[in-house]
């Protein structure tokens, strides 16, 4: 079979990037084309996204592309969760999309509440409440009395809406839907009882494909500007958690991933939802992957810490390379300070060391001043939630986990890696650290028949791509160390550190 290439959008919330994958003799072989920032417009007191900046990065990318010289199969665009455009009744995209940050939804789910049950919210769509869920930004436009969704005929998700300029059609993808907290994920459907105790009209979201659905064609013009021709738009996971966790290289199913970035992601693949009065008090979310599987996962606040913390030591005027990082750790005192990464007071401080130390304090630990304390504060404290978290799986999973998969770019944190297989006892094996852009490009390569089954998927990625293994050591020192912070993270909820 002739080798086919496929061009994957991979759009993050601060950045995006543009790649060309080649299937080669059962490997995957991938080329970066370009590398964009994505950022928020602040419009008076609102955040938005500039969609038309993303999409002028697409048609860059596009052009890109066509200096490859090769011959394009599919496009697929994955993206964050939860956010949309509006569509006007001629199709045309209303204003900027609201930014999942805006402060519009704080205190929102608290009152929706008020006209239908938490309970029954989670009961209906099994999604970890999150004030900025997209039930809630409707719920926060339709209370505002907002002109732009009185004027909506329609609602895309951020990928959606991308697709939707690239080929004129209009889809609605499973995996990004299921972000919304409108979505069933036994029947697979919306559940319209939910749209309308928001104040919004039901009809404003479309019929729902799978991933490997074809959206459509490029529009002549930009078929024709790009000198690319009529390239297939291919639905992928819209959602870039979906699209990593098709990418986590398992054998077999026994498996936990750690989607590891500015947001920690731990959860594990099953057939059904896991729907019950445990995961409706531990906040567990069921959201949508291929083939019809569910991502069963928890939100765990990931190294958005120690990225807070830097941008704090740079506008002292410091900088650290990440091997420093790890360097510096080595000469602390090991489970000194350790606090919850999920506590309130982290979620957006105005200074996350004063915060760190705050908590420490009121939890009668060990004040980090150092910077190498802090990180070694953090990493460490880390580690011992994903033990937690995982601890919480092992409890829920209908099989026994025997691996934890660490992908995305935390799967390059050696150290975070070993100790996070120290605290869970498991093997922890690390890689794709590309794993959004792989599941973007390997579910396109399925749509085009060049792979059958999300198995040969994974073990296509297997054979292209290096895992580095990480073995569980010093068993008591890690398990005396997860008692703490199960003390810590105890007193931290009673005594209700404050934000500073």
């Amino acid at each position: 079979m002739k080798n086919k290439s496929f061009l994957a959008f991979d759009l993050g919330a601060t950045s995006g990037r543009t790649i060309l994958g080649t299937i080669e003799q059962g490997r995957l072989q991938m080329k970066e084309l370009t590398r964009f920032s994505n950022q928020i417009l602040q419009i008076g007191n609102h955040i938005h996204w500039n969609i038309y900046s993303l999409f002028e990065h697409l048609k860059a990318g596009l052009a890109a592309a066509k200096r490859e010289g090769v011959e394009i199969a599919s496009i697929g665009i994955d993206t964050w969760g939860v956010d949309f455009a509006l569509l006007a009744e001629d199709g045309s995209i209303l204003g900027a999309p609201y930014a999942y940050r805006d402060p519009h939804t704080v205190g929102m789910p608290e009152k929706y509440f008020q006209l239908i049950s938490r309970e029954k919210v989670y009961e209906l769509t099994g999604i970890q409440v999150m004030n900025f869920n997209s039930l809630y930004q409707l719920f926060a436009l339709s209370q505002a009395n907002n002109s732009l969704l009185k004027s909506a005929k329609e609602m895309l998700f951020i990928p959606d809406a991308l697709a939707y300029m690239l080929t004129g059609n209009k889809v609605v993808e499973y995996t990004i839907a299921s972000t919304s907290q409108i979505l069933n994920p036994r029947t697979k459907k919306f559940e319209v009882e939910l749209l309308e105790k928001a104040g919004v009209s039901p009809s404003i979201l479309g019929e729902i494909v799978m991933p490997g659905h074809l959206i459509g064609q490029l529009k002549d013009d930009l078929a024709t500007e790009s000198e690319l021709g009529k390239i297939n738009v291919v639905a992928v996971a819209g959602h870039d958690t979906g699209a990593a966790v098709a990418a986590v290289p398992a054998m077999s199913e026994n498996f936990a991933y750690l989607s590891s970035g500015t947001w920690s992601l731990m959860g594990i693949e099953v057939k059904d939802p896991i729907i019950n009065e445990n995961t409706f008090a531990l906040n567990f979310t069921n959201e949508g992957g291929i083939e019809g599987t569910t991502r069963f996962l928890k939100n765990i606040t990931g190294m958005w810490l120690l990225e807070q913390c830097l941008k704090d030591w740079k506008n002292e005027g410091i900088t650290y390379a990440y091997e420093k990082l790890v360097q510096m750790t080595t000469a602390v005192p090991a489970f000194q300070s350790i606090i919850d990464p999920d506590h309130e007071s982290f979620a957006n401080p105005a200074c996350m060391p004063t915060a760190i130390a705050e908590y420490c304090w009121q939890t009668n630990q060990i004040v980090p001043s150092t910077h190498a304390e802090f990180v070694r504060c953090i990493f460490e404290s880390l580690s011992l939630k994903y033990n937690y978290v995982l601890e919480k799986l092992k409890d829920l999973a209908p099989f026994p986990i025997e691996k934890l998969h660490v992908i995305g770019g935390g799967s390059k944190n050696p150290l975070l890696n070993q100790w996070t297989a120290n605290a869970t006892g498991i093997t922890v094996l690390a890689g794709p650290s590309e794993a959004t852009a792989i599941g973007n490009i390997m579910i396109q390569a399925k749509s085009a028949g060049c792979v059958k089954s999300l198995q040969e998927m994974r073990q296509i990625i297997c054979n292209s791509v290096q895992l580095d293994e990480f073995t569980p050591e010093n068993p008591i020192a890690w398990h005396e160390a997860y008692q703490k912070f199960l003390t810590i993270t105890r007193l931290g909820q009673e005594n209700h550190v404050e934000h500073v």
